[in-house]
């Protein structure tokens, strides 16, 4: 006689308990939100619920130019993005450690969702510690890569593998870290970075 796991034994105290069973609702007829304007709700959940900061690029504006409008105080700047002048590099750090003392990292970010100021972040980098370790986070976004909302988000990273190229990672990041756990008082940088900045580069 095969003797039950814990597992097995939860969950058949779980079926023997259950008392009513319910369909699955139909969500067939169900319309994901749909805006007029999906660059101006992304920015407008972006600076409101999100938390972030946000500034446009402009033809002449260079990146560089950027971070440091955001963060002039910023000494050691992390990014393998093309065109920024950083100090460390998280495709050439022997270790992810290396990284805890970055002010600023800059990353790119592949979609936005308006209805909720998530930007999806593949992992384009060796060390993805730069998205999460970095005191302060700017993510470039293109305005082109705006969509509606999570529906469609997830249907652009489904129907392409040019998410997942060299690393097989992505995450959703939505403003600053935060928490209200700890004694009820509202702390930034939890688990992640202190603050973020969106560079909405014009199509």
């Amino acid at each position: 006689m095969n003797k039950m796991s814990a597992r097995e034994q939860i969950l058949n105290a779980l079926r023997g308990n259950t008392r009513e069973r319910y369909d699955m609702p139909d969500l067939s007829e169900i319309s994901p939100i749909v805006y007029d304007d999906p660059v101006g709700q992304f920015i407008k959940k972006a600076t409101t619920t999100a938390g972030a900061k946000l500034l446009e690029m402009e033809a002449g504006d260079s990146i560089d130019e950027l971070v440091l409008l955001a963060y002039p105080e910023a000494k050691i700047i992390a990014s393998n993005v093309k065109g920024v002048t950083a100090q460390l590099n998280p495709d050439t750090v022997e270790t992810a450690q290396e990284l805890a003392s970055v002010d600023v990292g800059v990353i790119e970010g592949a979609i936005g969702v308006a209805e909720n100021a998530c930007v999806w972040i593949p992992q384009t980098m060796k060390e993805k510690a730069v998205c999460f370790a970095s005191e302060y986070l700017v993510i470039l976004l293109h305005k082109h890569d705006i969509v509606n909302n999570m529906h469609e988000a997830y249907a652009r990273i489904e129907a392409s593998d040019k998410y997942f190229q060299k690393y097989k990672f992505g995450t959703f990041i939505s403003g600053p870290s935060k928490t209200a756990d700890i004694e009820s008082a509202l702390v930034y940088g939890a688990q992640a970075a202190r603050g973020v900045t969106v560079v909405l580069i014009n199509n």
